[in-house]
């Protein structure tokens, strides 16, 4: 009988642990996992926060002391990155608890509603931050006609996840409120955006609406467009920007898709900022992909960084205006040639660091003049990658960044360049003359002119250095200069075009 009571006690005991140990279970939590991590951003922790940091360091200066609201766009960090830090460094010296992320709708073509999402979290490589459920709960109580809890429309969404990386890189600290707004519909959005000024009253909060703006026209297209959008947000008026956008459809400018992708969350911004004080909105910056060293200017996406801030009247918009060309000066001065050195070094390893670029931005009017270039890496002396640019409209930092690019990771005669080369590599860049076609081979001098061969549709070309480096005399060069081109040697004696350039060339060893 005492057996038997000690094993019904026993029993007992057991039942009442295991109660109170399902009671003290955590439950798992709801987080959103990643869906563009490794593509629109790197999914290393430790490449993707020295991407963040390093667009931070190169980001504009912060210009504003009231801000309220930051408009920024969401392409791929190497698109868009430095844009968006433009955006985010003006509120980095502020202290937030929560930041509402007002991205569209890329994925669900049916959804037409706004869309709080309810779960516990976004996770990225750099770790989970938390949703603020009280003021998504908020603000499902302030605006129930069209804001629903709805997990679906944030799955697959891009224009909110790739403001999270940059949140907890800035604001460790703050809890986030993803907010997917899909109606187009601009009282829908002015509704929202004042229920949303309603609850964060009081808060320490900053307001994020993700947009790109241009998709796909030509890059001169693109900056008289996005001049106007950009002028359009920072009116803080939805009908002007509205009013904007639809002239340029009425414009039918060539492969324009969209002047904002966002055009939904920019307006519920506008609407929450003023109720909550904005009085004017500042540009801070303006980039197209077309301007990144890995970007095609015949087809591009537009990224503007404005502000909305409670800081002036208004009465005195700042509006973007692209760089103005002027004519091209024949010269370089030291600091320009430093300077073209350390970004085409730097493009290089920052793709290998972070998988993104710098722009090519904030350099004298002598490296933004559209030129030509060839960028040359040598290890230990050795050729290790050669490509060049002979005719372009860029500007010469753009061309320098693009052809370190190529010269390193796409020139044919070797493989890529590694990370772990990239210390013993020296780097040369040779800045080109415009082309010159000439009479014949006797108007051709060694040393001074670069060559380019053309006949029956084959071409090559050397710089100006490439024949006193192997010694060469101008019949021994041209007849390289046909092998190269896949001609039969002597090719140049009859009915072919050669046109000459000059070169200036500098490399890292001039300046150590």
């Amino acid at each position: 009988m005492k057996i038997l009571r000690l094993s019904f006690t026993l029993l007992v005991i057991s039942s009442l642990l295991a109660t109170a140990c399902q009671a003290k279970k955590v439950p798992d939590t709801d987080i959103r996992e990643p869906a563009v991590a490794g593509k629109f951003y790197s999914d290393s922790a430790a490449k993707l926060k020295l991407a963040i940091e390093k667009f931070l360091q190169d980001a504009v200066l912060v210009k504003v002391k009231k801000p309220i609201a930051i408009v920024v766009p969401h392409a791929g960090y190497i698109f868009s990155g430095q844009i968006c830090a433009d955006g985010f460094k003006q509120v980095s010296n502020q202290k937030y608890d929560a930041i509402v992320i007002l991205g569209t709708n890329h994925t669900g073509p049916d959804f037409r509603n706004i869309s709080l999402y309810p779960g516990d979290g976004f996770r990225t490589p750099l770790g989970m931050v938390q949703v603020d459920k009280d003021i998504i709960a908020s603000l499902i109580k302030e605006n129930t006609t069209n804001s629903i809890l709805d997990k679906s429309a944030h799955e697959r969404e891009h224009s909110i996840e790739v403001m999270v990386p940059f949140i907890q890189v800035i604001f460790p600290k703050a809890k986030i409120v993803p907010v997917v707004v899909s109606s187009q519909d601009p009282q829908t959005c002015i509704r929202f955006g004042q229920a949303l000024a309603k609850v964060l009253k009081n808060k320490q909060a900053l307001i994020v609406a993700s947009s790109d703006l241009s998709h796909y026209p030509a890059a001169q297209d693109a900056n008289i467009a996005d001049r106007e959008t950009l002028a359009a947000i920072a009116s803080l008026d939805p009908a002007s920007f509205r009013a904007t956008i639809q002239a340029h459809k009425d414009r039918d400018i060539p492969n324009l898709d969209t002047s904002a992708c966002g055009e939904a969350p920019i307006m519920a911004a506008m609407a929450a900022a003023k109720s909550l004080g904005a009085t004017r909105g500042e540009i801070i910056s303006y980039a197209n992909s077309g301007d990144t060293s890995i970007g095609e200017p015949s087809r591009v996406v537009g990224y503007g960084a404005v502000v909305f801030t409670a800081e002036g009247t208004g009465k005195n918009i700042k509006t973007y205006s692209p760089p103005k060309t002027t004519a091209v000066r024949a010269s370089l001065t030291s600091s320009d040639k430093k300077a073209l050195l350390a970004f085409a070094r730097e493009t290089i390893s920052r793709l290998f660091l972070t998988d993104t670029v710098p722009l090519a931005r904030g350099f004298s009017a002598g490296i933004q003049q559209p030129r030509g270039a060839f960028v040359t890496i040598k290890k230990k002396g050795e050729l290790r990658g050669c490509i060049g640019n002979m005719a372009t409209g860029e500007p010469l930092s753009k061309v320098v960044g693009s052809m370190a690019i190529q010269a390193a990771f796409n020139d044919r005669r070797f493989s890529p360049l590694n990370a772990d080369e990239l210390k013993d590599t020296e780097i040369e860049i040779s800045v080109l003359t415009p082309l010159k076609e000439v009479a014949g081979v006797a108007d051709i001098l060694v040393g001074r002119d670069g060559v380019i061969i053309k006949k029956d549709g084959h071409s090559a070309v050397f710089l100006p250095q490439v024949a006193p480096e192997q010694g060469w005399n101008r019949e021994e060069m041209l007849d390289n200069l046909c092998r190269k081109a896949g001609l039969d040697t002597g090719c140049w004696k009859e009915k072919t075009k050669f046109f000459t350039f000059q070169a200036i060339v500098f490399s890292e060893s001039e300046y150590k």
